[in-house]
């Protein structure tokens, strides 16, 4: 079993920055992927960004270079940090673990984080 726990959310105004947080505990192997993904009001789930266990990243357009993510394969920890918010990035944000398709082997096992709220407003 995977369990994710995320934390950092909050409040911010446009421009200003957050960093999430997301520990990973139970099996993470090293063909899981760990990133993160959002969802605004009536809107679908989106990649934010992801990133293997060898450093590879992707992450999604909007990102422009305003967000960073990290991972620590030793603690099992994966940082979303972000600056220069716009009010667009107003979104509860998931933890996502799951297996790194890219590689050789491939099968479905997801597992979601039960979100943190950041809000972009002034």
């Amino acid at each position: 079993q995977v369990h994710l726990a995320e934390s950092g959310g909050g409040l911010v105004q446009p421009g200003g920055s957050l960093r999430l947080s997301c520990v990973a505990k139970g099996n993470i192997f090293s063909n899981y992927l760990l990133g993160w993904y959002r969802q605004a009001p009536g809107k679908k789930r989106e990649l934010v960004a992801h990133i293997a266990w060898g450093g590879n990243i992707k992450s999604a357009d909007f990102v422009e270079g305003r967000f960073t993510i990290s991972r620590d394969n030793a603690k099992n920890t994966v940082d979303l940090q972000m600056s220069s918010l716009k009010l667009e990035d107003t979104a509860v944000y998931y933890c996502y673990a799951g297996v790194d398709c890219s590689g050789p082997i491939c099968y479905r096992d997801d597992h979601w984080g039960q979100g943190t709220q950041v809000t972009v407003s002034g």
